[in-house]
């Protein structure tokens, strides 16, 4: 993941690797999912960079009367989408977005949700601040914000931890998935895991688990709570009050 911008031929990359290098990525939509609320009747949720649309299309599947709007910086990750939701896709809308500029966080009507999976780790801390609060806004009195992502560690004990935790959980799912350790070798070839890079990406800006914490919490979310939590990846979440 050294890029320093997001291209195409890194959302071509992620999807070939994300099965292997998203830790217990089951548990993670699984859990994503239980902490969004069944809606009285229709209602709107927004994905913050979809990605191939994995969450987007479980959500649309766990919840008939839902509707999402999935944005992404990547428009082949928009068309993964919308094929990923197939039959639900009548109840999809899809949206190009630079994720740093704010004229998408506007949304049509209040959010009964909003969900994103390792995309705000690209915005620096004043970045994640606004976007926090633009956010909470967004939402309708009982919404729910979760958030999937990369943090970054105080020490250095914690992030030779959170590395060797990464590549081990990555090599666990190459071998369960295929019996080989070819998604592992490539996982480790495209520097993907952040904790083992000699110095900061460009594209990738974690922020510590406290601070996320306290963003969310200054920002006016309630019930702020931290869910789950492996190989330097976190699940976090908020209710507007």
């Amino acid at each position: 993941m050294s890029d320093p911008v997001w291209t195409e031929d890194t959302s071509a990359a992620f999807r070939d690797l994300a099965h292997y290098a998203v830790p217990e990525r089951e548990l993670q939509v699984e859990t994503i999912l239980s902490l969004i609320p069944q809606p009285d009747g229709a209602a709107l949720a927004m994905d913050i960079c979809c990605g191939a649309g994995g969450l987007t299309a479980a959500m649309l599947e766990r919840i008939p009367t839902l509707r999402v709007l999935a944005l992404d910086g990547s428009q082949s990750m928009l068309e993964t989408t919308r094929t990923a939701a197939g039959r639900d896709a009548e109840r999809l809308d899809a949206a190009l977005i630079d994720i740093a500029d704010t004229a998408w966080r506007t949304p049509p009507e209040p959010l009964h949700a909003v969900v994103s999976s390792l995309a705000i780790h690209h915005l620096d801390g004043p970045g994640k601040q606004r976007l926090f609060a633009d956010i909470h806004a967004a939402l309708k009195p009982g919404g729910v914000f979760v958030m999937a992502d990369l943090v970054e560690p105080v020490t250095a004990a914690g992030r030779r931890i959170a590395g060797d935790a990464w590549d081990a959980e990555t090599r666990r799912r190459a071998l369960d998935t295929d019996g080989t350790l070819g998604g592992y070798e490539r996982f480790v070839a495209e520097d993907w895991n952040y904790y083992r890079l000699p110095g900061q990406d460009p594209l990738d800006k974690p922020s510590s688990v406290t601070d996320l914490l306290d963003w969310l919490r200054g920002t006016g979310f309630q019930g702020v709570d931290l869910h789950w939590m492996k190989a330097g990846h976190v699940i976090m979440s908020g209710v507007r009050g």
